[in-house]
C-alpha cells in the first residue's frame, strides 16, 4: 500500500499487546501526534549536521521532508523510515572545504555518491542482497565508519572548540549527562538539549561575564555565499576579535515565510573521490534499519532491501541537486516506532509535511545558523566520537576476529592512513588521501589478502556464519537505550533508538 491506510480499530491507542502496520493508521489527531514525535526525534541531527557542514539548516529539513515522501511511495509504504542528515558525509564535506571546496563542489560531490548508492540499490533489487554481504562484509564496513568519525578530530579541536572552550566543555559535560541519565524520550534528545543549554549559558555569559575574543564559527572557513574563504571576503577575518557569543539581529530581520536559498552543484573528481567512501556507510545503516524495522512488524522486508537502498539514493541526489543535505534513514525514528508500536507510515507522511514547513520558515533557519561555536565545539566531541564508534560496534556485533591477519592489518593501516590524512598523490591534480586513501586501502587489502589465502575468496572475516548482515541490524533496545546492532532473528520489542551519527 502507498497512500491510503485502514483505521485501526476505533482509531483510539491501541490496547497493550496490539500493534498498528505500516497500512494502518490511527484517528488523524492521534496519528499527528505520533508524527509529532518522529519530528522531534529526527530534528536534532536533521539540523545540526547542516549546521556543522556549512549548508542551509532549512533547505535541509525541507529536502529531508521530501525526500522522506519520495522514499516511502518507493519501497510502497513498506518500510516506515524517516530519511534525515547522514552524518556519514560530515568527514568528506570537512576534507573538500579544507582543500578550497564551496558548497556547490561539496553537493555535487555528494550528488555523485548518492547516484552511485541509487546504482547499487537496483542492483541489489535484482541481484539479491547477498551481493553487499559479500563486496562489504563486517571487517570493511566497521573501519570506514570508523575512519569516518575519527577523521572528525582536527575539525572539532582547530575549528569550534577554541571559539569557545568553557561553553564548548559545558555543553559537553551536559550531553553526556543527559545521554547517560535520561531515559526514553529525553535521552533520545540529548543533542537538542545541550544545543539548548549551550544557547542558555552563552547568552548567561555575555549578561555577565561580556564578551569573548575569537572568530565566528565560518569567519575562517566561508565567506557569506558559501564559496572559499578568502583574505578579502566579506566575512573573512584573519585574526580573532571581541563579539557577543549570541548575536540575534539576523534572526530579528529574517521573514516567517520564505523559500530556502538554493544552489546548483558543482562536480570535481577530487572532491567527488572524498564522497565516495560515505557510501559505504550508508549501505550499512539502510541495510541495518531494514532489518530492524522487519524484526519489529515481522514482515518479510528482504525483496525490499534493494528499493529501500535506491531511494536513499534518490532522496540524497533530489537533496543535494537543490543545494540540500545528504539523507538517511534515521534509527531514532526506529526508535520511536518500538517505544510506541505504532508503525504507521501515515505518521510519517505528516512528520514529512511538518519539516516542509519548517524549511519555509527563515526565522527558524536564522536562529539555527546563530548557533554559537562554542555550543557545536561541544556536541560535535560527543556526535564525532559516536559516529566512529558505531564502527567498532559493527565489528562487536559481527564477532570480527582480529587475531587473524587478514582482518588486522588492512584495518590498521587504514586507520593510520585516514586519521593521519596521508596524501598519495596519483597525479598532481589527482590525490587520493584521508578517509578516500583508507577506504581503498582496507576494501582492497582485505579482498586481496582473502584471495591470497584461499583462493576461492571465500570466507575470512568474521568467526558468525558469512549470512550475517552488514553491521547487524540496528536492533531496538530498552527504553532510552540507543539502538544496537544485532546479528540475525535478534529481534526485540523495546524501545529505544540509536542515532544517526552511524
Amino acid at each position: 500500500m502507498v497512500i491510503g491506510w485502514k483505521l485501526h480499530g476505533d482509531g483510539r491507542t491501541p490496547p497493550p499487546g496490539e500493534v498498528v502496520r505500516p497500512g494502518e493508521r490511527l484517528s488523524w489527531p492521534r496519528t499527528a501526534g505520533i508524527g509529532a514525535q518522529h519530528v522531534v526525534a529526527m530534528f536534532g541531527a536533521t539540523f545540526v549536521f547542516p549546521v556543522v557542514m556549512g549548508l542551509d539548516p532549512n533547505l535541509s529539513i525541507m529536502m529531508s521532508g521530501f525526500a522522506t515522501i519520495l522514499f516511502l511511495l518507493i519501497v510502497g509504504g513498506r518500510v516506515p523510515s524517516y530519511l534525515g542528515t547522514s552524518a556519514s558525509f560530515v568527514g568528506a564535506v570537512a576534507a573538500i572545504r579544507a582543500a578550497g571546496g564551496d558548497s556547490a563542489r561539496v553537493t555535487g560531490a555528494i550528488l555523485v555518491a548518492g547516484a552511485v548508492l541509487l546504482v547499487i540499490g537496483v542492483i541489489v533489487h535484482f541481484l539479491g542482497g547477498e551481493v553487499i554481504h559479500r563486496v562489504f562484509p563486517p571487517v570493511v564496513t566497521g573501519a570506514v565508519v570508523m575512519l569516518i568519525g575519527f577523521n572528525l578530530a582536527p575539525v572539532v579541536a582547530n575549528t569550534y572548540w577554541p571559539q569557545d572552550q568553557w561553553v564548548a566543555l559545558a555543553t559537553l559535560c551536559f550531553a553526556v549527562f543527559c545521554t547517560v541519565v535520561l531515559r526514553g524520550f529525553w535521552s533520545r534528545i540529548a543533542i537538542l538539549l545541550a544545543l539548548v543549554f549551550g544557547f542558555v549559558l552563552s547568552w548567561v555569559l555575555d549578561k555577565t561575564a561580556g564578551e569573548i575574543t575569537s572568530m565566528l564559527p565560518g569567519q575562517n572557513l566561508l565567506d557569506g555565499a558559501g564559496k572559499a574563504c578568502t583574505a578579502e571576503g566579506p566575512f573573512c577575518v584573519a585574526t580573532a576579535f571581541p563579539h557577543d557569543r549570541l548575536n540575534f539581529s539576523a534572526v530579528k530581520a529574517a521573514d516567517w515565510f520564505g523559500f530556502p536559498h538554493t544552489h546548483a552543484p558543482d562536480f570535481t573528481t577530487s572532491a567527488v573521490l572524498l564522497a565516495l567512501p560515505p557510501v559505504i556507510a550508508l549501505i550499512a545503516e539502510n541495510t541495518g534499519h531494514v532489518k530492524a524495522v522487519a524484526a519489529m512488524t515481522g514482515d518479510d522486508l528482504n525483496p525490499v532491501l534493494g528499493r529501500a537502498i535506491g531511494a536513499d539514493g534518490v532522496g540524497t541526489v533530489l537533496a543535494t541537486a537543490v543545494g540540500g543535505s545528504p539523507t538517511t534513514t534515521y534509527a531514532e525514528n526506529i526508535g520511536v516506532m518500538a517505544a510506541t508500536r505504532i508503525y504507521s507510515t501515515a505518521a510519517y507522511y505528516v512528520a514529512a509535511v511538518v519539516a516542509v514547513l519548517f524549511g519555509l520558515c527563515p526565522k527558524f533557519g536564522a536562529l539555527v545558523a546563530a548557533t554559537p561555536g562554542g555550543v557545536l565545539g561541544g556536541i560535535t566531541v560527543v556526535l564525532y566520537g559516536m559516529i566512529g564508534l558505531l564502527g567498532a560496534k559493527i565489528w562487536i556485533e559481527n564477532r570480527v576476529d582480529f587475531g587473524d591477519p587478514v582482518n588486522l592489518v588492512p584495518v590498521a593501516a587504514a586507520i593510520i592512513l585516514a586519521i593521519g590524512n596521508v596524501t598519495l598523490k596519483i597525479t598532481d591534480d589527482f590525490p587520493l588521501q584521508g578517509i578516500a586513501l583508507g577506504t581503498i586501502a582496507v576494501l582492497v587489502g582485505y579482498h586481496l589478502l582473502n584471495a591470497v589465502r584461499r583462493p576461492d575468496g571465500a570466507g575470512g572475516g568474521v568467526i558468525a556464519p558469512a549470512e550475517r548482515e552488514i553491521g547487524g541490524p540496528v536492533r531496538p533496545g530498552a527504553a532510552g537505550e540507543p539502538g544496537r546492532p544485532g546479528g540475525p532473528g535478534e529481534a526485540s520489542d523495546g524501545g529505544g533508538g540509536g542515532s544517526d551519527a552511524g
